[in-house]
C-alpha cells in the first residue's frame, strides 16, 4: 500500500473580534523565512480528530484557542513544497489542508511569542494584502479558499 504523500494539516482563516463591521484576516510573519507572512496551520497528528488539531495549532501557534468558527472550505485543498522544503519535510511532498474561518472572541488575548513560536510578527490586513504577503507556493491555495468564502459572502 502506498502512502499518502499529502501530510494531513488544519489552517484558518482569522478575522477578528470587530466581524462583520471590519472584514480584516489575521496573518502572521514567519520567524524562520524573511517577510514571509501566512496563516496559522499545522499538522493534524495521528488519531487526532479535524477540530482538535484545529483548537491544538491555535493555542501553539497565537496563544489562544477563544474563537468560533464561521465556515469550514467543503474539501481538502493541497499544495507541494517547493523542493528546499521538501527535503525538510519527507516523507511527504505537500500538504493536503482542511481550512477554516474563525472569529477572535472578544476574550482572546494574541501572544505570538509561545512555547515553540512559529511567527515574530502579526497584524490584521485586507484580504487582498494578505494574499500579497503570503508565500508563493501557496498562492493558489489562499486565492481558491478566500475566493469561496467571499462567495459565499462571508469575506
Amino acid at each position: 500500500m502506498k502512502k499518502d504523500l499529502y501530510r494531513p494539516n488544519v489552517a484558518m482563516i482569522i478575522v477578528s473580534n470587530d466581524y462583520p463591521q471590519k472584514k480584516e484576516i489575521f496573518i502572521a510573519q514567519r520567524n524562520d523565512l524573511s517577510n514571509v507572512w501566512q496563516f496559522p496551520q499545522g499538522g493534524i497528528d495521528d488519531g487526532e480528530e479535524v477540530l482538535e488539531a484545529l483548537f491544538r495549532e491555535l493555542k501553539e501557534e497565537i496563544g489562544t484557542k477563544a474563537v468560533k468558527i464561521i465556515s469550514e472550505y467543503p474539501e481538502w485543498i493541497s499544495y507541494d513544497f517547493p523542493p528546499k522544503i521538501a527535503k525538510k519535510m519527507s516523507p511527504y511532498k505537500g500538504q493536503k489542508q482542511k481550512y477554516f474561518l474563525v472569529k477572535l472572541k472578544k476574550s482572546a488575548k494574541i501572544d505570538v511569542n509561545t512555547k515553540d513560536p512559529e511567527f515574530s510578527d502579526y497584524k490584521f490586513v485586507d484580504v487582498n494584502e494578505a494574499l500579497n504577503l503570503s508565500a508563493s507556493f501557496k498562492q493558489s491555495v489562499y486565492e481558491t479558499v478566500i475566493k469561496h468564502f467571499r462567495d459565499e459572502g462571508y469575506l
